[in-house]
């Protein structure tokens, strides 16, 4: 392994200043510099090719294409038999990035573009000696890289801004595939069709002018990049060609000309739907509000409509979220909350005008992005289900708070302004329940009317290689709840602002985001917003009294709380050689979490890099890259809390198989969040091993297996982790998707709970009560998906899921800012189980030795085990309308066990009463 000096985080640290003052001067130099020089191109670059329409010039080799006006019909039915096809120059000449960089293709390629007032249009011809591979799944899902064939990608950059990829994508099964930026959530309605024959394989793209957004001249030039893929030799071909070892992109796209529109088409699309609800679940026999059977029936609609010819208004009225795949069980037994992908159509499409707070690395880990928006929040489960449920006997809590409404305006003008405004507004929730031990229902609100609004606008300038940003969020709760009132907070605002610049064809980059948050409410809110995991400013060893800023002392009567939150990051990420370094703080009054997620603020952290990619094929391998590295935190107090060197290699070999491994070594650091609120202590460190390995994509089998292991430093714990995928393709219509894996983790500073003890000055009159825990954890993910044409698919997907947690060695810290801990019954005092009728032990009573009275612990003890599924049939009827046939069974169960035995959990599982839920849900599509 690679180690880093010893001295590293202090070299790292004094070097900071230095390295944010010449991050800074480079920026002010390349921003000074002339747009000329900013070319991301250069005739040394690579050869000038001329057998396209034509290149820009000696000095640029990007080839240049020109479209012809579409003089006759066209039919898209993958057949360039149509008379218009003649009207338009060939586009050729495509070539090899891989697998032989810089080579003519095996097979050739040509294509032709025609346009009307109301569409563009793409003919390709994709000669092959062999038959063609193809393979038939759902739309967008040949995006994943596990699944293999041929196919034609045409990438638009409509505004020519050198950011922008509008994606489209056909296979030789007429198979779709569209994103925006990587967005696959955006779904532009399209026709696209293929056709195999004798000489290989031809497809028709026409893609309605409605559906991108251009400038307002009349005479246009786009970006445009081709994009071949030749499955049974992982060959691709590109039109616009830049190295592996380059960053590529927008930036390196060639162009299309001649395109002479005069207007942009209005676009107005009007998507109503109607879903029909059937939920069964087996209720309690007294239970008022909850039935074995509910029925439920709704209806909405979506509205698109283009505002200018830049900007598009999406809203959504009562929307219905229910086709999405449930979320997979874990198991949390930190203090920190579960984040949960979108998977809420509305929210995913369109996404990329909302970015702010990126993150990337070379290699890092335990680190967020500067995230600032998680709209999953929109829509969520009500915050005071819990209080309900611990008030009463029965209670009828809905799952979530319902969205009345929401709109969004995105787009971009040919001024290189990014534009997006998102507002929803979602409705109280009202809980009805019966009280503990009986009386009359009562109502309780769980959740207020609340609006979130976010904004983000961002403008290019130097052709796209310097961007500059603001963003703003606002969340308002309206509540007249007393217990409202305690527990949450009456508004949330953040502020930010962030920097992205290029230089040097776009290999070095400087980005920078900041963002400062405000939060406001009664004394007891903010008061348990000062308490919870992610601030802890009740901490009795807590020294600081401000961030610079802003107060970061517990004050019980206060009613705001403010912080600020930095990202910066300066980077060589083109080239054989690659580095970074990069700075991420958060202040502790840093808060966004009524509209974002932060598990934790009051850090400092830092980390640097260097890797080497080999992009030449070797008699052993065909690429590989490898970096070694460090990163470093310290909280306010200056405590380093974290500690990190890594070394990473992976590699693809000549079979295509990929071998992937890094080796992590973390020493033991200060934690100041491992009591929960208590004084700071240290937690373990640990020596981590890590292995992938992966076989080639293109088989009819494609597996992959890997695991790691993981030894304690100063204290015990340590652990392993293993997985088995496999992907089987019994043919061009099925895929079968097994995803086993099997874990053991001991940690020997599990949280147990806090008890009172006012001779436990040094505690802050705490005794904080761990132990050693073992974790099984055991689960199968399962995906099958039959497609019966490119618009008719079903999909399954099933997750069996059985995790056990044993405790024992109970123990306590010797001293606060020591990782020295006290096992009881063996270095202090005693413990003895209480045992139930079963036999088990249901709680344990502890004497700890050094005078205090005796207390008793719950045993924590967990088998926890869970089914889910979902069984989705989708078919697209006709361009943007659909229909959903969605089942979704969920099952779960919990007992005190603390071992893994797989025979019971699993037949206690089965055991388990299930919730099925059927919907269906059809929508119809009305645009033009």
């Amino acid at each position: 392994m690679t180690r880093l000096p010893t001295d590293f985080p202090m070299r790292l640290t004094q070097a900071l200043p230095r390295a944010l003052a010449a991050a800074t001067l480079v920026t002010l130099v390349a921003l000074a510099t002339p747009a000329a020089a900013q070319q991301p191109l250069a005739a040394a670059r690579g050869t000038v090719r001329s057998g396209d329409v034509r290149a820009r010039s000696a000095s640029d080799p990007r080839p240049v294409a020109i479209a012809a006006p579409r003089a006759a019909e066209v039919s898209i039915d993958g057949r360039l038999d149509d008379a218009a096809w003649a009207a338009a120059t060939p586009i050729g000449e495509l070539v090899q990035q891989s697998p032989d960089e810089g080579a003519a293709p095996t097979q050739k390629t040509e294509l032709r573009v025609l346009y009307d007032a109301n569409a563009v249009y793409v003919g390709a011809r994709m000669y092959d000696a062999q038959a063609p591979q193809g393979i038939l799944v759902r739309r967008d899902q040949l995006l994943n890289s596990n699944l293999s064939s041929d196919r034609i990608s045409l990438v638009f950059d409509p505004f020519h801004d050198r950011n922008t990829r509008a994606w489209f994508e056909l296979n030789p099964d007429g198979v779709k595939g569209d994103h925006m930026n990587g967005d696959t959530g955006w779904d532009p309605v399209w026709e696209g069709a293929a056709h195999v024959d004798s000489l290989g394989w031809t497809a028709e793209f026409r893609i309605p002018l409605s559906q991108l957004r251009f400038g307002r001249d009349s005479v246009q030039v786009w970006g445009f990049q081709v994009w071949r893929t030749i499955a049974r030799r992982n060959e691709q071909d590109m039109w616009a060609f830049w190295k592996l070892n380059e960053n590529g992109g927008p930036a390196y796209f060639g162009t299309i000309e001649g395109l002479r529109l005069a207007r942009q088409p209005r676009q107005m699309e009007f998507v109503p739907y109607v879903v029909s609800k059937s939920k069964f679940e087996r209720a309690a026999a007294n239970d008022p509000f909850n039935r074995t059977r509910e029925q439920d029936f709704r209806t909405g609609a979506d509205l698109k409509l283009n505002l200018t010819s830049a900007l598009t208004l999406d809203a959504t009225i009562n929307p219905d979220f229910g086709q999405v795949e449930v979320d997979p069980a874990v198991v949390n037994l930190s203090a920190f909350e579960t984040v949960f992908q979108e998977k809420r159509p509305f929210f995913i499409s369109n996404s990329q005008n909302f970015g702010f707070g990126s993150f990337s690395c070379i290699f890092c880990s335990n680190v967020s992005n500067l995230g600032v928006f998680y709209s999953r929040r929109i829509g969520r489960s009500p915050q005071l289900a819990g209080l309900v449920q611990q008030r009463a006997e029965y209670a009828d809590v809905a799952e979530a708070s319902t969205i009345l409404g929401a709109a969004k305006i995105t787009g971009r003008t040919k001024g290189g302004w990014t534009i997006g405004l998102l507002d929803a507004l979602t409705d109280k929730v009202d809980a009805k329940y019966v009280p503990a031990g009986g009386g009359p229902t009562r109502r309780m609100e769980i959740e207020p009317r609340t609006n979130y609004f976010y904004g983000r606008v961002r403008k290019d300038f130097n052709k796209g290689d310097t961007r500059v940003g603001v963003a703003a969020t606002r969340t308002d709760r309206f509540m007249n709840d007393t217990a409202e009132v305690a527990r949450l907070r009456s508004d949330a605002t953040m502020l930010g602002a962030d920097l992205q610049h290029f230089w040097g064809k776009r290999a070095y980059s400087v980005v920078a985001q900041f963002a400062l948050t405000d939060v406001n409410g009664d004394t007891a809110a903010i008061r348990r917003t000062q308490l919870t995991p992610a601030h802890y400013y009740q901490r009795p060893d807590r020294d600081v009294g401000s961030d610079g800023l802003f107060r970061t002392r517990f004050d019980p009567t206060a009613t705001s709380m403010g912080g600020y939150g930095l990202y910066a990051r300066i980077a060589k990420d083109g080239g054989d050689w690659v580095w970074e370094h990069a700075q991420n703080w958060r202040s502790p009054g840093f808060e966004v979490n009524d509209i974002s997620v932060v598990s934790r603020a009051d850090y400092r952290w830092m980390n640097a890099n260097v890797g080497r990619r080999f992009t030449k094929p070797t008699s052993w391998y065909r690429d590989m890259f490898t970096a070694a590295g460090g990163q470093v935190q310290y909280n306010y107090q200056g405590d380093m809390n974290d500690l990190q060197q890594q070394a990473y290699l992976g590699m693809t070999l000549l079979n295509y198989w990929s071998i992937n491994g890094f080796v992590i070594h973390h020493p033991t650091t200060y934690d100041e969040r491992l009591t929960r609120g208590g004084p700071t202590v240290k937690r373990t460190g640990y020596d981590f091993v890590n292995l992938d390995l992966g076989g080639d994509s293109r088989k009819s089998v494609v597996w992959g297996t890997g695991g790691s292991v993981s030894t304690a430093i100063d204290g015990p714990g340590g652990g392993w982790n293993s997985y088995l995928s496999l992907t089987l393709k019994p043919s061009s219509r099925v895929q079968l998707s097994l995803n086993p894996s099997y874990g053991v983790d001991r940690t020997g500073q599990q949280y147990v709970t806090a008890v009172a003890d006012p001779a436990l000055v040094a505690f802050g009159g705490n005794r904080y009560v761990f132990a050693t825990i073992e974790q099984r954890t055991l689960e199968m993910s399962t995906r099958m998906s039959a497609t019966f044409t490119p618009t008719l698919t079903l999909e399954l997907f099933a997750q069996p899921f059985i995790a056990t947690g044993r405790y024992y060695d109970y123990k306590q810290f010797a001293a606060p800012r020591t990782v020295q801990m006290q096992v009881y019954g063996n270095d202090v005092g005693t413990i003895a189980p209480v045992t139930g009728g079963d036999g088990l032990a249901t709680a344990y009573d502890i004497n700890p030795g050094d005078g205090s009275p005796s207390f008793r612990v719950g045993n924590p003890d967990f088998n926890y085990r869970s089914l889910r599924g979902t069984a989705v049939m989708r078919w697209e009827y006709r361009p943007g309308s659909t229909i959903f046939l969605v089942w979704t069974q969920q099952r779960s169960g919990a007992d005190a066990f603390g071992n893994f035995d797989f025979a019971r959990d699993r037949s206690a599982l089965f055991r388990d009463r299930p919730t099925n839920v059927i919907q269906l849900k059809a929508s119809y599509w009305i645009g033009r």
